[in-house]
């Protein structure tokens, strides 16, 4: 299972990538593990040295009690101290945001999130990534023949 952030791709240049751990609890990790999230408006912010992700819906899960959790609640991310700092000097810097492209689980059964360090791109920007794609998908289409 993975989910996939489309969106940002188009909207955003990515500079660098990290794979943090999530802190989720119980009927999260359920509800994740059914496919039920959105990252839309989803980013990322540091806090006291903290990483956190903000507005990453994760559902309500269907068969949870009175414990079930706060589907937009913001959610730790674990980083180490080095990558922490690393990303905070960039977000020094004018342009770069923080955020969400991915969420999988490995293979021992943890959530992970691969976060990006991006810059927004302009609007001929987006223009010529649609652009490049298109050719992709024709040259594609014409080697298949």
């Amino acid at each position: 299972m993975e989910l996939k952030n489309r969106s940002a791709f188009h909207e955003y240049h990515i500079e660098d990538t990290y794979d943090a751990g999530i802190v989720l609890t119980g009927t999260e990790v359920k509800s994740l593990r059914e496919g039920k999230a959105s990252f839309n408006d989803a980013y990322c912010f540091i806090h006291r040295s903290e990483v956190w992700v903000k507005s990453f819906h994760i559902s309500v899960y269907a068969f949870g009690t009175y414990a079930n959790h706060d589907p937009v609640r913001e959610r730790k991310l674990l980083l180490t101290k080095k990558e922490i700092r690393k990303i905070e000097g960039k977000m020094k810097e004018k342009g770069f945001t923080l955020i969400p492209l991915r969420v999988w689980f490995s293979e021992n059964g943890h959530a992970k999130m691969q976060i990006g360090l991006a810059r927004g791109k302009k609007l001929h920007d987006k223009r010529e990534s649609i652009k490049q794609k298109d050719s992709d998908r024709e040259m594609k289409r014409y080697l298949k023949r």
